[in-house]
């Protein structure tokens, strides 16, 4: 066997390795969610059979590619839920015109919440600064100058923006709103953060669960759902 054969061979085993190990890893991750599902009562799916990527969130417009998948959705403690796998990728090209893909994974909660919200993005200064990133509005600045400080907060409605964010959500989100960020659209909550065990998954689901327990009761008599 020359050479050139023996580096073709040792490559081709080597692609072959790879796409077996991320087989496994999918599927384990796939074993992982359906447990997850399982352990609290709700439903597993591999795909996005919820339609959700089509829900009018920033984070859902990023990239140049994005999907959803392993969605598990339910009732937990009261409170319909969504909880999913989300990745999205930015295509570059470089001066060869070799062609590659940058992606960003992240495992997010959607859950419902009784008001009509403006858009609003809320993160952690320097955390899932993507988010936000394409939006041309200034960061809201906050009477509390540790929150300004520690946190982003977008909206092209101002002032929905400070009716959200009272003295009460903003100790929350000091305390607990350090790993994720936070989004509004509609009738509807996002919780983003890094991509995570499906045994950690919960973390994300009780934090999207917090957050909708801080809102300000203003925000339902000034914002209130249509219906």
């Amino acid at each position: 066997m020359g050479p050139v054969v023996l580096i073709l061979v040792v490559g081709v085993a080597l692609m072959g390795g790879i796409v077996y190990l991320s087989y496994v890893a999918k599927k384990k991750r796939r074993m992982g969610f359906a447990t997850m599902a399982q352990q609290l009562g709700m439903s597993y799916s591999e795909e996005d059979v919820l339609g959700l990527l089509g829900q009018p969130f920033l984070l859902f417009s990023k990239g140049d590619g994005r999907g959803i998948e392993n969605v598990i959705w339910g009732t937990w403690q009261g409170l319909e839920v969504s909880a999913f796998d989300y990745w999205y990728y930015d295509e570059s090209t470089d001066g060869k015109g070799n062609r590659s893909k940058t992606y960003y994974r992240f495992d997010c909660a959607i859950v419902p919440v009784e008001a009509a919200c403006p858009p609003l993005q809320l993160e952690r200064e320097n955390i899932l600064s993507k988010i936000a990133g394409a939006l041309s509005f200034h960061d809201i600045q906050f009477e509390d100058e540790a929150f300004n400080k520690a946190f982003n907060v977008r909206s092209p409605e101002p002032k929905f923006a400070n009716d959200m964010i009272d003295a009460r959500m903003m100790n929350w989100l000091m305390l607990h709103g350090e790993p994720f960020g936070f989004e509004t659209a509609g009738n509807r909550v996002l919780v983003a953060g890094k991509k995570c065990e499906p045994t950690e998954l919960l973390q994300v689901i009780g934090t999207a669960k917090g957050f909708v327990e801080q809102i300000p009761r203003v925000v339902y008599s000034l914002y209130p759902a249509s219906g």
